[in-house]
């Protein structure tokens, strides 16, 4: 745990964590996949046939890049695709740069796939966009971990919350650097008004995996938690969001009023 750890908070590009295999191509063997595949068989006649449900993870993606390169089949290539990002939600988290380093995949394809991945991204966010009550630590880290899944930079929101603690709205404060996102109170009680809020409660990720806070959160925590007795509007929590594999005690977050600090 504490190796794969250490691998997430230094891997501050994603090109880091991409196998070896995307890299050495001379291990690449020559068959033709596509070819060898009979022609009933292939992924767009079994689209046809059969539906989209029928296809492989990498049978979709060689739909999408409709064609390989001299040397490299689509079929070829979306396998291999396949087996460097270990799943399709691996691959939302690449960018241009990370599908790039892949033989085959030039500037054009790069930038498809990365389209189709955020589309994805942003219906997954779509599905959560129900107004959710907020009462419990664990429910608002479900609801914001598809915001901030795969993020390389830390983002610190408010969600203001009805008399029943039913989001009102959620708000992006600030976009911070891979180790810190900067949050003054000013801007967490200046949204928190406008939406006629009747309590707060403030969240940020951990793109290292570990949610232990920083001194700097157990800082702004303070500053928020002041601001909020002299604008009268609670501060429920401070919740910050990381991966259950970091952290020591298996919940992948740390909520600040859990621990007894708000």
């Amino acid at each position: 745990m504490q190796s794969s750890c250490r691998i997430a908070r230094g891997a501050e590009n994603l090109t880091q964590l991409i196998p070896v295999l995307t890299e050495n191509t001379s291990e690449y063997p020559t068959a033709n996949r596509l070819l060898e595949t009979a022609v009933g068989d292939r992924p767009q006649e079994r689209l046809e046939k059969y539906g989209s449900t029928a296809l492989s993870d990498a049978e979709l993606i060689a739909m999408l890049l409709r064609s390989g390169t001299a040397g490299h089949d689509v079929l070829t290539l979306s396998n291999r695709l396949m087996a460097a990002g270990g799943s399709l939600s691996g691959l939302v988290k690449w960018t241009a740069a990370d599908f790039q380093k892949l033989k085959g995949i030039g500037k054009v394809k790069s930038l498809q796939l990365v389209t189709v991945m955020e589309i994805a991204r942003r219906i997954a966010i779509d599905q959560t966009s129900a107004e959710p009550i907020l009462n419990r630590a664990q429910i608002v880290v479900d609801y914001l971990l598809p915001f901030v899944r795969g993020l390389a930079v830390e983002k610190f929101y408010v969600l203001c919350l009805n008399r029943k603690n039913r989001l009102i709205k959620r708000a992006e404060i600030s976009s911070g650097t891979a180790h810190a996102a900067l949050a003054h109170p000013r801007e967490v009680f200046r949204t928190a008004m406008h939406e006629s809020s009747s309590s707060i409660i403030c969240a940020h990720n951990h793109p290292s995996g570990d949610p232990a806070p920083s001194a700097a959160d157990l800082h702004v925590t303070q500053l928020i938690r002041d601001a909020a007795r002299v604008v009268d509007i609670p501060f429920i929590d401070h919740i910050v969001i990381g991966l259950a594999t970091c952290d020591p005690l298996g919940k992948g977050y740390y909520s600040f009023r859990e621990a007894g600090l708000l």
